[in-house]
């Protein structure tokens, strides 16, 4: 039985740790709100006070917070971070995401302690979440994603081998980057065949018999067109990650359908959408736009 935390049990870090306890893990859990994990030690998992109390005697101690400044204060805030609870040879998993500059930078605070870090960001939102089907994107030593991934396997379909510290971080802003250009074209175009009179889901259902389709533009269309806005990933979140995205580019001229995709999700937070699911957006364009049924 492998002795695992899980700092931060929000909508994915719950799935997450429910699945570590499903296969069997000794599983403590910490999070900022602590009634959040009211579930998960019903289910059997230890709640801890601090991050630093949950990573006392754990061979793993994954993260999975909303940013830089969150995962900082997980890991190394004086007191409580978890960093100073780990023992030596035991390894960070951090799945939360974040810049690549920090990665970097917490891995020479691990080192220091003699502590292996993997990040380990993911691709998939809360139904891949739920059903264990999310895929890796790990960067670090291959000796140390090989220990973690009898770990990973409880939560993943697939595990993807990226690149040296920060290279997951990259690749997983890249991938969200990509998901939240479509997105927002996606939310343009439907506004626009609305608007030109045509049967928006039907044009789209053409649309998608073309190579032009994308595998994930069903699911966004179709949150789009039903108006089902139920919380998966956050206008929020996303444009979180889109700032991160935006500030490794540098000038708005060396990524400039990035940016103008980022003011699509800024101005969705302005009209108060920020706590919707990103699909919301849509709402911008199309003023026929279903009632929200989240």
């Amino acid at each position: 039985m492998t002795r695992i935390s899980v700092l931060g049990t929000g909508a994915m870090g719950s799935r997450m740790a429910a699945n570590l306890i499903k296969a069997g893990h000794a599983v403590t859990v910490w999070n900022r709100t602590p009634e959040a994990a009211a579930s998960l030690v019903s289910a059997g998992a230890r709640q801890a006070r601090t991050p630093q109390e949950a990573a006392a005697g754990a061979e793993f101690v994954m993260s999975m917070v909303r940013d830089d400044d969150a995962s900082r204060e997980v890991w190394l805030a004086p007191g409580t971070g978890a960093l100073a609870g780990m023992a030596a040879g035991s390894v960070i998993i951090e799945s939360s995401t974040v810049t690549p500059d920090w990665i970097r930078e917490l891995g020479k605070h691990a080192a220091r302690q003699q502590v292996a870090l993997l990040e380990a960001p993911v691709s998939g939102s809360l139904p891949q979440a739920e059903a264990a089907q999310l895929i890796y994107l790990a960067g670090g030593e291959a000796s140390t994603l090989q220990r973690c991934e009898p770990v990973l396997k409880a939560m993943a379909s697939a595990i993807q081998h990226v690149g040296p510290l920060g290279t997951g971080a990259l690749v997983k802003l890249a991938t969200n980057t990509l998901l939240g250009v479509q997105l927002t074209a996606l939310a343009e175009l439907i506004g626009m065949l609305r608007r030109a009179g045509a049967d928006a889901e039907q044009a789209l259902k053409a649309v998608a018999a073309t190579p032009a389709w994308s595998p994930v533009a069903q699911r966004l269309s179709g949150s789009m067109l039903s108006g089902n806005f139920a919380p998966q990933f956050p206008v929020a979140l996303i444009e979180k990650d889109f700032g991160y995205t935006m500030r490794i580019a540098g000038a708005r001229e060396a990524a400039p359908t990035i940016a103008a995709a980022r003011d699509v999700f800024r101005e969705a937070i302005k009209r108060g959408l920020g706590d919707a699911n990103m699909t919301a957006v849509a709402k911008l364009y199309s003023p026929d736009v279903p009632a929200d049924k989240g």
